[in-house]
């Protein structure tokens, strides 16, 4: 049961009839005996609630700052009409709206309505909604049977993938190097793609001798150049750190509310993904921290986006160590051929020192390593204040933090891994960068 403001207000009126016409206990009880007759009038008169039926249908994901609509449709099978308030109870972060879901809604006997409620989630993860909350009036407004009834549904929020805006620009260059675009300069591979005439500003060392020696006519050779395509079908395993350096604030909320640094790491694992696909490569996830967290492997082209993106949905930071050690024996176990390992960690000198240095040698002898870092962005403004003493002083520490970072860039540098630093809203295109470097190098 609940009460409605109108109970409040005819409590109110009643007051002051006691107090102005009928001061008494005679006159209070005349009062509460009204509500108390409406009350019971109206918890009669209105529609059970019991009975009604629930059944959902909608989205069950969408990206972070996006609009999803779940659609609840309500059934009547009484014969009592049912006036209702329905409170759909998703959490808070579901919804931007300071407000829940709320629906007026009049149902028929016999008949069925439809309510939709209308969510933009602030989080990424699985966002359940469990119960329907149901207040149904009577026919004077003053009271209300009220009940909590289950209606699960599960809204899967995806990261915004926000870094989609550099693909095409990456594409290009990926035509490029596969020589579907003429250029002076062609893109070098490992795959012989075909024979052209040789212009001007063309490596020396691709001209075929063999080929320019039979096409000559007279005393005339046509020079001929081979042109290479970036290998495909190439093996490529993106390792996520869902470690406590993950969990570190970046300053950012172009990634999600949260700005942590496992949002910007997300994000550029998913342009990598899309670029690779498209490049004809495999792609296989992992995240790890002191066990695996998720992991995508062996899946259909078609599907390894979609469900690369799916896995990271509901990746969290964990507050623990990053086990460097067994990540490195978990990557060796899963990638048995030589491929691309992309690690997406940080380059905290500590942890790093302590952890993944003394054992990245065993990964760099059977892979090609590429490790990215999402660098703060407040190191950069702390580094260039002046403005007073304490700015010098986080200056100064800014200045140390980057050293540690550059120092520990060119140990891994030592042991051939390459290495991208880069802020959040730079990091993704960088490591797409380093990627379109690799494959034009032949280093894949």
């Amino acid at each position: 049961m609940a009460l409605t403001w109108r109970a409040g207000a005819l409590a109110a009126l009643g007051a002051v009839f006691v107090g102005v016409v009928l001061p008494s206990w005679t006159g209070i009880a005349i009062v509460a005996a009204v509500i108390l007759l409406g009350i019971l009038i109206d918890l009669a008169l209105a529609g059970p609630v019991r009975s009604l039926q629930f059944t959902r249908s909608g989205d069950t994901t969408v990206r972070l700052g996006a609009t999803a609509r779940v659609q609840t449709v309500i059934t009547n099978p009484a014969r009592r009409r049912v006036r209702a308030l329905i409170r759909d109870a998703w959490p808070p972060s579901a919804d931007a709206a300071p407000v829940q879901p709320r629906h007026s809604v009049t149902i028929p006997a016999g008949e069925r309505r439809r309510i939709e409620s209308v969510l933009t989630p602030t989080r990424r993860g699985d966002r359940h909604a469990e119960h329907v909350t149901v207040r149904s009036f009577g026919p004077l407004g003053l009271a209300a049977r009220q009940r909590t009834m289950r209606s699960a549904w599960r809204l899967r929020v995806l990261p915004p993938f926000v870094s989609r805006r550099h693909l095409p620009s990456r594409l290009a260059r990926l035509r490029e190097l596969d020589g579907r675009t003429s250029l002076l300069v062609r893109g070098q591979g490992t795959e012989f793609d075909s024979l052209r005439d040789y212009t001007a500003g063309d490596d020396v060392r691709s001209i075929d001798w063999r080929a320019t020696a039979r096409r000559h006519v007279g005393d005339h050779y046509d020079v001929v150049v081979r042109t290479w395509r970036p290998e495909r079908d190439r093996s490529i395993l993106i390792v996520l750190d869902t470690g406590r350096t993950a969990a570190g604030r970046i300053g950012t909320e172009e990634l999600g509310t949260d700005g942590v640094r496992l949002d910007a790491a997300l994000d550029a694992a998913l342009l990598l993904t899309a670029l690779a696909l498209r490049a004809g490569d495999r792609v296989d996830l992992l995240a790890y921290d002191r066990r695996v967290r998720t992991a995508v492997s062996r899946t259909s082209a078609s599907q390894t986006l979609a469900q690369v993106t799916e896995a990271m949905a509901v990746l969290e930071p964990e507050l623990v160590e990053l086990d460097a050690r067994g990540l490195v024996t978990t990557v060796l176990k899963r990638a048995g051929h030589r491929a691309l390992v992309v690690l997406l960690t940080s380059l905290d000198s500590a942890p790093m020192a302590e952890g993944l240095l003394p054992v990245i040698g065993a990964l760099t002898a059977r892979h090609e390593v590429v490790l990215a870092s999402v660098a703060d962005p407040r190191i950069e403004q702390m580094a260039a204040g002046r403005g007073d003493a304490t700015a010098v002083y986080e200056a100064a520490s800014a200045e140390r933090a980057r050293g540690e970072r550059r120092h520990i860039a060119d140990l891994l540098a030592k042991h051939r891994v390459t290495v991208v630093d880069q802020p959040p809203e730079l990091v993704a295109p960088a490591l797409a960068d380093a990627y379109l470097a690799l494959k034009a190098a032949g280093r894949l």
